[in-house]
């Protein structure tokens, strides 16, 4: 049965060549933010089993994992640059939503059209087919004009392979990133002996695509190319091969065009990519994942040996007065549209009902790390302060400013603020809440990324919108480097 060469296949064929360029590039960005993998969830400093960076972090002095990224070429990474992660996030997931849908199609209409024949063996004749094309390879022969014909055994079995594991693996352990997931379903992330080998394994997937990519485009480029872009580009019944080429060559500059573009509109209005992609990427996240609420149990055993920080501690006249007096006169201050505002003490809020939990904290920047955390229920000051009609986010006030003087804050949505396991923090593992993780409270949401949970908290404002604040984007983060708002994968 000749099957042919569709134009739908057509299609997603160059629908997939175009959206993996935006997925390996911004890839790459994310991987650079933090250079250390792992197969434990701990990310203890000499425990990963590869690391890309010469980087040793100091005994003497604070270091934070920011000061791990490292800066790449804006030819390679989209888009370039050191610590570009809150854009190259936004081309990843945009690229990763696109790649899947488009892969989604493909498989569909593969089994409904009948081309699946073309990737799934059907008789065990393919292996010794396959070892024979494969020593002609490996032997450095090209098969003749006679003997070629695309989707031979080798072939068959290597695109099955890349088709229906190796793509669904980079998804599957993509979506194990979540703190969302991670968080309603503990039990996802153990498929892969933990978040960190869905990270490590992710990064393999896409160092085994990148094998496959350069083996692939140099047989069609020595393999009697002309006939191999004439079935690629306008398809099995038409063999007019230079304008196949032609045509070939212009969808190929179009890719690169894009790629150009992304870049330069990436560096120059990174707000505009941020507003664009992030729309999208937001009714997405939202549709999935928005109400997933944390049921994390970890065991006392299973706490982290080592725990990253992100951020240094504020160097506010206010935070440093009070860090001299241990935070004895600390009061943290609830306001904006509630019925009763309120002042807390630590002796106030130490007095409230407390709640400990022992999750998994999942930075953005890619680290983990199991800790406890005892403090008090967001939900319980909601009660005394007794929100307002019209209120729907609580911002969340740190002490923390950067070097032009801006607060860093974020911000929930009022609902998200009555979660289980939402709480305001003031012990870590059993101990006072230390300087480095934001003493003397810290916010604790656990299907949020890292950035959301505020430390060195100062104080909490309800309020009905966010725009007037900071940039308008919804926190210090999201107006600075571009994060995203949801913060759920």
């Amino acid at each position: 049965m000749e099957l042919g060469f569709p134009l739908w296949l057509r299609v997603v064929h160059y629908l997939n060549i175009f959206l993996m360029f935006l997925l390996i590039r911004s890839g790459i960005q994310i991987l650079l933010d933090f250079p250390r993998y792992y197969f434990n969830d701990h990310c203890t400093p000499g425990t990963e089993w590869i690391k890309f960076t010469r980087k040793k972090v100091p005994s003497d002095r604070l270091w934070t994992s920011t000061d791990e990224a490292l800066p790449i070429s804006s030819w390679i990474a989209l888009p370039g640059g050191r610590h570009s992660l809150g854009i190259g996030r936004h081309w990843h997931f945009f690229a990763a939503i696109l790649w899947s849908v488009n892969g989604l199609v493909y498989i569909a209409l593969l089994f409904f059209t009948g081309q699946w024949r073309r990737l799934i063996p059907t008789s065990w004749d393919f292996v010794p087919q396959a070892w024979r094309t494969f020593l002609t390879y490996a032997t450095f022969h090209v098969p003749s004009a006679g003997e070629f014909h695309p989707y031979d055994a080798l072939q068959q079995s290597t695109y099955a392979l890349v088709v229906f594991i190796l793509a669904p693996l980079v998804i599957l352990t993509g979506l194990a990133l979540s703190p969302a997931i991670g968080g309603r379903f503990p039990w996802y992330p153990r498929l892969f002996h933990g978040r960190q080998s869905a990270r490590s394994l992710h990064l393999l997937s896409l160092a085994a695509f990148l094998i496959f990519i350069i083996i692939h485009v140099t047989l069609v480029g020595i393999v009697h190319f002309k006939k191999a872009m004439a079935h690629i580009v306008l398809g099995l019944e038409n063999h007019r091969e230079a304008l196949s080429i032609v045509l070939g060559l212009f969808a190929l500059g179009i890719v690169v065009v894009v790629q150009v573009g992304a870049t330069l509109w990436s560096q120059h209005n990174p707000r505009g990519v941020q507003r664009l992609t992030g729309r999208f990427i937001s009714s997405f996240t939202r549709f999935f994942f928005y109400g997933l609420r944390s049921r994390q149990a970890y065991r006392k055993a299973e706490i982290s040996p080592y725990f990253w920080t992100n951020g240094y501690p504020p160097v506010t006249r206010e935070w440093e007065e009070a860090a001299r007096h241990n935070f004895a006169n600390y009061r943290l201050e609830i306001k904006g549209l509630v019925e009763r505002p309120l002042s807390l003490s630590r002796e106030d809020l130490r007095a409230m009902p407390e709640e400990t939990n022992i999750t998994e904290h999942c930075c953005i920047q890619g680290w983990s790390g199991i800790a406890e955390w005892t403090g008090v229920p967001v939900r319980d000051i909601l009660a005394r302060c007794c929100p307002v009609p019209g209120a729907r986010y609580l911002v969340f006030h740190s002490f923390q400013t950067d070097e032009k003087g801006r607060e860093y804050y974020e911000l929930l949505e009022l609902t998200e603020a009555y979660y289980p396991q939402t709480i305001l923090s003031y012990a870590m593992n059993g101990e006072p809440l230390s300087v480095a993780h934001g003493a003397p409270l810290r916010l604790r949401m656990e299907t949020k990324l890292g950035f959301k949970m505020v430390k060195w908290l100062k104080s909490i404002e309800l309020v009905e919108g966010y725009k007037a604040m900071g940039e308008g984007q919804g926190g210090y983060r999201e107006d600075t480097q571009f994060y995203d708002i949801e913060a759920q994968i």
